[in-house]
């Protein structure tokens, strides 16, 4: 496989700027138009990881565009204060990163792509939705995050958490210091050791906190204060009218808590897409679709083929 020729730059948002990484195709000539995929990463994660060094690459190879980017005040993009995780805002990097693509002289603006990845995949969900500039949505272990705030990872007391979450920020407002969960153990040891051993906690922390997958900006970390507005949201919302774009769903068929496997079933029956396909990798984790090989080709020999006929 040739090397990969990416370009690192800065898009402005609201008040900040996003970092992205651009990967090139072999051959790139900025004077022809290319087809464009923007790749989003997980939570937690950022472009350097699976969004980036896996899907990014091997779509580039293909003779894509694709640009990694990481989500506002996240990764080395800008925005204060840090490690926020607001479905909100998560949504609108999208249309910040296109409003960068459309002004590129090599970037067919007829012909943007999106893909997600586990979290981003219930953003890019609820992004194509309303951003009529994206043509074609393809998810990987794509999950809904508000789904999860509503349900486990607030104890299933949607109610408590709000109360919990607002006295913090009421108490930060007034001084005190910033409340940064880690989301993840320390190693997969610690994890085994705390019996957390569920197959998406654990397959979490055996990417995240190994070298299979560290990276310095991946840091699984969230504010506690600003996560309220995912208690209520809901990726999927109107996607029987609203998302008609060709879609492209992967999942692996080993269920995990993160519940990738049930989203992207009901993703399959809900959208409004008439060309819309699910992919089941047998045999297969959530995690295991980020990076390992025998998964990752059974996605793109799905994902390569759907982008080249809808891009």
């Amino acid at each position: 496989m040739a090397t990969d020729n990416i370009e690192h730059v800065s898009i402005k948002a609201l008040a900040w700027d996003i970092a992205a990484d651009i990967y090139y195709p072999p051959g790139f000539d900025n004077t022809h138009k290319y087809p464009t995929i923007i790749s989003a990463h997980p939570i937690g994660s950022c472009k350097e990881q699976t969004s980036g060094n896996v899907y990014g690459s091997a779509l580039a190879q293909e003779g894509f565009v694709v640009i990694a980017f990481d989500a506002s005040f996240q990764g080395a993009s800008g925005g204060e204060p840090r490690f926020i995780e607001d479905p909100t805002l998560r949504v609108q990097d999208f249309s910040y990163v296109i409003d960068y693509l459309v002004t590129q002289p090599y970037v067919d603006d007829n012909r943007i792509g999106v893909l997600g990845i586990c979290g981003a995949g219930g953003y890019s969900v609820n992004a194509t939705m309303t951003e009529r500039r994206i043509s074609a949505l393809a998810t990987v272990t794509g999950a809904n995050y508000g789904r999860l705030m509503h349900e486990s990872f607030t104890g299933y007391d949607p109610i408590g958490a709000l109360e919990a979450m607002a006295a913090q920020r009421t108490a930060e407002a007034r001084g005190a210091e910033l409340r940064v969960d880690d989301l993840l153990p320390a190693s997969p040891q610690e994890a085994r050791d705390k019996g957390l051993t569920e197959i998406d906690l654990l397959g979490a922390t055996e990417y995240y906190r190994t070298d299979r997958g560290r990276k310095p900006n991946g840091r699984n970390r969230s504010l506690f204060s600003h996560q309220a507005t995912a208690v209520g949201w809901d990726a999927f919302n109107r996607v029987e009218v609203l998302l008609t774009q060709p879609l492209c769903i992967v999942v692996g068929d080993k269920p995990g808590a993160f519940g990738a496997y049930r989203d992207g079933v009901e993703l399959y029956r809900r959208a409004a897409s008439k060309d819309k396909e699910l992919v089941v990798a047998e045999g297969w984790s959530h995690y295991d679709l980020y990076d390992q090989p025998e998964p990752v080709a059974i996605a793109l020999s799905h994902l390569i083929p759907f982008y080249k006929k809808h891009l």
